[in-house]
């Protein structure tokens, strides 16, 4: 399982989404960072030069990277699912354990016409896996394929 030439990047317009949201926390964070700098007088830069480092870090790096360590595929009656960029997780989703399906957005995500499929499994350990960042098409389009497969095998 260690092969991620097979996979499926993520739509490329969940990198922008994931910046934007990464944006607003950074913009928090500068507002704290310009409070700081504000109350020690005398010391311009000290408090705003880490800042603005660790949030160009966060808004422009950070996506990338995590985007990037993102995939999927959709074959062999299994969905699989790669993402981590300290802690990799490989999860593997035989479509004979799918209980239900799910497709949700978020009001990004409805911006960005970006959807999230969940798969609920069976059992309790890992009972849910989560795939964000699919175009909504996609993402209605493996809801469906997954729901074929599942109505072949169950004949």
């Amino acid at each position: 399982m260690d092969d991620t030439a097979d996979l499926t990047q993520l739509d490329p317009r969940y990198k922008t989404m994931m910046r934007l949201v990464a944006a607003i926390f950074a913009a928090f964070l500068f507002i704290g960072a310009s409070i700081a700098e504000m109350a020690i007088p005398g010391w311009t830069g000290i408090v705003w030069v880490p800042a603005l480092l660790v949030i160009l870090y966060v808004v422009i790096w950070l996506p990338m990277r995590r985007f990037a360590a993102r995939g999927y595929s959709l074959a062999e009656e299994r969905l699989r699912v790669v993402r981590g960029v300290l802690f990799r997780s490989d999860t593997v989703v035989p479509f004979g354990r799918v209980q239900h399906i799910d497709v949700d957005q978020g009001p990004l995500e409805r911006a960005f016409h970006l959807a999230t499929l969940t798969v609920h499994t069976a059992g309790s350990h890992n009972a849910s896996v989560s795939l964000p960042g699919l175009a909504h098409e996609d993402a209605v389009a493996m809801r469906e394929e997954i729901r074929a497969a599942i109505r072949r095998d169950t004949r």
